[in-house]
């Protein structure tokens, strides 16, 4: 035996009554693992190595076990064409899903986004009296439900809501700084309202209970929730089918002989709808908050684009049918000595309907002001301008007009509006 060896094996096993011959035999292996010089990184790289293959290797063992037939020889992946068998996927997404959920997530998001981004919009007021005093909202905040009365204790459950015949709801605080003098005064969780929670919900004393916990509150935990408590009577609220906002419908009038494509613009701040349609072989811009229609070169134009070539090449294309349908449109331009932005901005300031709340003092505006801010803020308010830039802004108007010239050669291309693509469930 070597006379190397035998230090190997006292040192890798204890000493055993074993034959020479077997000592040689185990001393084999712990020579094969002798130390290699190696750093610690190297060790912990191999590790991950050896880590991220196991999680690989398991991964691809689960996905060919959910690929593999296992229910009437179809697997995970494989469609379901009996209707037989699409009714047991049914119990399956009530479990998952329940009844409920969109209506819960909706009051979660309304709640937790939409409060703000509401707040946001309207964030400042300014005095038509005293330019020099302004009021600020800053933040918004929704609690949790509690009685509306003097008691000490203000928690309220849902079940005590339905024996008092009180409104399960919550108060709503703001924070707010606003002038006083030359001092700029902070005030934080000034409430300025009440808003009803649905059960469940995230602000709901319901929420992620033990049913041990809700039978002590006197609630079935089988109750989905969803719903509303007001004046002791559960309500809720159903879900509206209205056409899709901020998407462009192109719809015709056969008997009016009128091809447009409408678009409803809703934002925290608005909503409102804006028109291009095709009348008497001219297509015009309709908004509300314009007197009269006005061609959309025009409109263009007031939006910085001034070539005639590029209205064309935007609006048209290069479709020669497109092209020669909406060539006469350019001369509108011509009839009503409009050839620049400014020119544009006033011929279309001259038409806009001004409001204003209040009394406000100071010389009137110029026309080329209150079109440069209806343009920006009302007319597609969901497309945003900045820095008074309209680039956007004329694109998407480009885009419905040639939408409208597409509709005109081909009638496959006008949108159905009981279309459900077109539409979308609103709660």
């Amino acid at each position: 035996m070597p006379p190397r060896k035998v230090p190997v094996r006292k040192a890798v096993a204890p000493a055993t009554s074993a034959p020479v011959a077997s000592t040689s035999k185990a001393a084999a292996p712990p020579a094969r693992s002798q130390p290699k010089p190696s750093t610690t990184p190297a060790k912990h790289d191999v590790a991950e190595d050896d880590n991220a293959e196991i999680a690989r290797q398991e991964g691809l063992v689960e996905w060919e076990e959910m690929c593999r037939p296992n229910w009437k020889g179809l697997g995970l992946m494989d469609p379901i064409k009996n209707i037989e068998d699409k009714w047991l996927l049914l119990p399956a997404f009530l479990k998952v899903k329940g009844l409920v959920k969109q209506h819960i997530d909706s009051f979660n998001y309304f709640v937790d986004v939409d409060l703000a981004n509401i707040l946001k919009a309207n964030n400042k007021v300014l005095s038509d009296v005293d330019p020099k005093f302004w009021l600020k909202y800053t933040g918004i905040h929704v609690g949790m439900p509690t009685r509306n009365d003097d008691s000490f204790d203000k928690s309220v459950t849902p079940h005590e809501c339905r024996l008092r015949d009180t409104t399960y709801a919550a108060t709503i605080t703001i924070d707010v700084q606003y002038t006083r003098g030359n001092v700029i005064v902070r005030r934080k969780g000034v409430p300025i309202g009440r808003l009803p929670i649905m059960l469940r919900s995230n602000k709901c004393v319901l929420a992620g209970q033990s049913e041990a916990t809700l039978a002590r509150m006197t609630e079935c935990p089988l109750d989905p929730g969803g719903y509303f408590i007001v004046k002791g009577t559960e309500k809720v609220i159903l879900v509206q089918e209205q056409l899709s906002k901020n998407r462009i419908i192109v719809e015709t009038d056969p008997v009016k002989g009128i091809v447009q494509a409408s678009v409803t613009s809703s934002t925290h701040e608005r909503k409102s709808k804006t028109y291009v349609l095709m009348k008497k072989n001219r297509i015009y811009l309709r908004h509300n908050s314009i007197n009269e229609d006005i061609p959309v070169c025009i409109a263009l134009k007031a939006m910085g684009i001034q070539a005639d070539k590029e209205i064309l090449l935007l609006c048209a294309g290069t479709t020669e049918a497109h092209k020669s349908a909406f060539a006469p449109n350019l001369e509108d331009c011509a009839l009503a000595g409009v050839f620049t932005t400014q020119q544009a901005l006033e011929y279309i300031g001259s038409r806009v309907k001004v409001t204003r709340r209040g009394f406000q003092a100071g010389p009137k505006r110029p026309v080329w002001e209150e079109a440069m801010e209806a343009l920006a803020t009302i007319v597609l308010a969901h497309v945003e301008v900045k820095g008074m830039d309209f680039k956007h802004k004329a694109i998407y108007i480009a885009t419905m007009t040639r939408r409208v010239l597409m509709a005109m050669a081909d009638e496959k291309l006008v949108d159905d509006r009981d279309y459900v693509g077109n539409k979308r469930l609103e709660l």
